[in-house]
C-alpha cells in the first residue's frame, strides 16, 4: 500500500489514540479512584476535545483540521513531558505545582519502571501529533 492508500486512515488512527487515552484516563479515575492532580487535568482538557475533533475530521476526511488540533496535542504533550519530569527526576522534587490536592508527583502505577499515567498520555500525545503531521493536504 502506498503513501497516497494510508493517508485516508491516518486521522482514524489518530482519532483512535485519542479515545483509548481518554477511555483510559476514564478508567483510572472512575473505576480505579486515581484522583487526579491539577497537570492531570490540564492533560485531559487538551486530550478530551481531540476526541470530538477527531472524530469528525476522520469522518469528513478533512484534513484542515490539523491547524486546529496540533496546537492541543503538541501542548498536551509538553505538559505531559513537565508532568512525567516530575515524577522521574528527583531534582525537580522542589517544584511544587500542585499546590490543592492531589501532588503532581505522585505514582500510582509503574509499570515496567518507567510507565506512568503521564507517560501515557505523553504517548498519546506524540502519536496523535506524529499521525497529524503525516496527513498532508493533497497538493492541487
Amino acid at each position: 500500500m502506498d503513501k497516497a492508500g494510508i493517508r485516508p486512515y491516518l486521522l482514524y488512527a489518530a482519532w483512535l489514540v485519542s479515545v483509548v487515552a481518554t477511555l483510559g484516563s476514564l478508567y483510572f479515575s472512575e473505576i480505579r479512584g486515581f484522583v487526579p492532580c491539577d497537570l492531570c487535568w490540564f492533560q485531559r482538557i487538551l486530550m478530551y476535545p481531540l476526541t470530538v475533533f477527531l472524530g469528525i475530521a476522520a469522518y469528513r476526511q478533512d484534513v484542515g483540521i490539523r491547524r486546529y488540533v496540533l496546537p492541543l496535542s503538541i501542548i498536551g504533550a509538553a505538559t505531559s513531558l513537565y508532568h512525567y519530569l516530575l515524577q522521574k527526576v528527583d531534582a525537580l522534587a522542589l517544584v511544587q505545582p500542585c499546590r490543592h490536592g492531589v501532588p503532581c508527583n505522585t505514582v500510582y502505577i509503574n509499570w515496567l519502571g518507567f510507565i506512568t499515567i503521564p507517560f501515557m498520555a505523553l504517548t498519546a500525545f506524540i502519536l496523535i501529533t506524529v499521525l497529524l503531521f503525516l496527513v498532508k493536504p493533497e497538493k492541487q
